[in-house]
């Protein structure tokens, strides 16, 4: 679904309803899902990224999923325990799988293409007002982070952002100096490209050590993740 805000605001300048932005506005929203942290974590937003049959691929703050698990509610009320598949803590990213599958996915735009001075989106669920909406415009576009002057508030930590078309083009990550950033939807891509290669599952250090009176190298290993092939 692309909705065109040229159009839009053509509209309204002959006074007609901004019935456009509504339209816009309830698209995102379908798409738009509430994160419960669990034992202790925080709530937030996410937003349905990847549906098959079975099963539904959930992008959001790695902050709020710190338990490797989190409870997903839908837009009807349907909720689920999420697992956490992939986290990056540096890019602020988590992907959680929950077992509901034909979900409403988002529209995925891409980020390298969004200019400053566009008219963005923002919906998540701050303060307990799910599925809010905010609107704003794009200061400065990155590669790693994408500045938006649009308000948020706690809850919005994980939830979209779009473009005037109704194209995901980040996930709202943190407020700085009064801009909020979101990571841009390239870097998400990269980021599940990235985990989608099989991985063992453990961190590891380098340990000097000696054998049989030789110096040699070990491998510690500090972190098995959970669910892992390391762990079975």
């Amino acid at each position: 679904m692309a909705l065109n805000m040229t159009e839009v605001a053509g509209a309204q300048t002959q006074g007609a309803p901004a019935s456009g932005i509504v339209e816009i506005a309830e698209h995102l929203r379908r798409s738009s899902v509430l994160i419960g942290g669990g034992r202790g974590g925080r709530g937030g937003s996410g937003v349905i990224w990847e549906t098959s049959a079975n099963k539904g691929v959930i992008i959001t703050n790695a902050h709020l999923v710190k338990d490797r698990r989190a409870y997903v509610t839908l837009r009807d009320g349907q909720t689920s325990e999420g697992r956490v598949t992939s986290l990056d803590a540096r890019s602020d990213l988590a992907a959680l799988t929950i077992e509901t599958g034909g979900l409403p996915v988002a529209t995925i735009g891409d980020s390298d293409t969004l200019r400053v001075g566009e008219l963005v989106f923002a919906v998540g669920n701050p303060l307990g007002l799910v599925g809010a909406l905010a609107v704003g415009i794009v200061h400065v576009s990155g590669k790693q982070w994408i500045g938006v002057d649009v308000r948020l508030a706690p809850g919005n930590s994980g939830g979209m952002l779009a473009d005037a078309e109704g194209h995901v083009v980040g996930i709202n990550s943190m407020i700085a100096n009064g801009l909020a950033l979101a990571v841009p939807s390239n870097a998400v891509e990269r980021f599940l490209a990235r985990d989608a290669r099989p991985q063992l599952g453990i961190k590891i250090r380098a340990l000097p050590m000696t054998r049989d009176g030789s110096d040699a190298l070990g491998l510690l290993v500090f972190d098995v993740q959970s669910g892992s092939v390391a762990e079975k």
